[in-house]
């Protein structure tokens, strides 16, 4: 299926822009603030989740792989929602970017959304 290119424009920039977060949050894991995973009780994990976040946010980037890194990023925030709510945080943040995610994702793949004849 064809995508216009202000479709493709938009989810470029977005898909950029999230990838970056995802980056940014776990250089934050492995650098800037791995306390912040000891206080959830997950300092023992924060190399496992950084990585799994780069790697996560790189499938989401490219074009061939998007749909599981749209997967991944997905099973990784709802993990955050969780670890918010049971650490009494917000869930309001990790739940727009995992909506963002997913707009994105559709944005980027059309045909998630269409259903196919032959799978009547």
């Amino acid at each position: 299926m064809n995508i216009s290119k202000t479709r493709q424009i938009i989810g470029w920039t977005i898909s950029g822009l999230l990838a970056v977060l995802f980056l940014y949050s776990a250089a934050g894991k492995l650098f800037l603030q791995p306390e912040q995973m000891g206080q959830m009780h997950l300092a023992n994990w924060r190399i496992v989740i950084a990585l799994g976040e780069i790697g996560s946010a790189l499938l989401f980037l490219y074009p061939k792989t998007n749909v599981y890194g749209t997967l991944l990023l997905s099973s990784y925030l709802g993990g955050a929602i969780i670890i918010h709510m049971t650490g009494g945080m917000s869930i309001l943040l990790p739940a727009v970017i995992l909506v963002t995610v997913w707009v994105i994702g559709f944005i980027r793949n059309p045909e998630l959304l269409i259903k196919h004849a032959d799978e009547n």
